[in-house]
């Protein structure tokens, strides 16, 4: 992956999960992206609502609003720009889950424990289809 393969973008993480973060951010800083992060749903929507992000990650259970209301409350936002596409992490393995979140137009859905390069790839996909 060249270096700052893709300078510029905005990627947003949420996940309350502080080793989670710490290892996302990781894995994606040679990509050259600005990364911003919070660990509570609703703060979640009020980055969203004041900068449209290039990708968001986002885990399912979250204190303050669950990753899936996170989606229900940018529906519009998602719609009219057409960003951001979803990377969806969850330790929760259902099914019925993992389908409510393709309604709500979640590109990617991984289960934790999650190989890192599985995150990596959906990513680099995702920020590639922005260009």
């Amino acid at each position: 992956m060249a270096e700052s393969e893709f300078e510029g973008k905005d990627v947003l993480l949420v996940d309350d999960d502080q080793d989670i973060l710490t290892a996302i951010k990781a894995a994606l800083e040679d990509f050259g992206v600005q990364m911003r992060s919070t660990g509570n749903g609703n703060s979640a929507v009020q980055m969203i609502e004041e900068k449209v992000p290039d990708l968001l990650i986002l885990d399912q259970m979250l204190p303050g609003r669950s990753g899936f209301l996170v989606l229900e409350k940018i529906r519009g936002i998602r719609k009219d720009t057409g960003k951001p596409p979803v990377i969806m992490i969850t330790a929760n393995p259902g099914a019925r889950h993992k389908m409510y979140a393709e309604t709500l137009g979640v590109d990617y859905y991984l289960n934790k424990p999650f190989r890192m390069d599985k995150l990596v790839n959906a990513a680099r996909e995702l920020l590639s289809k922005e260009e």
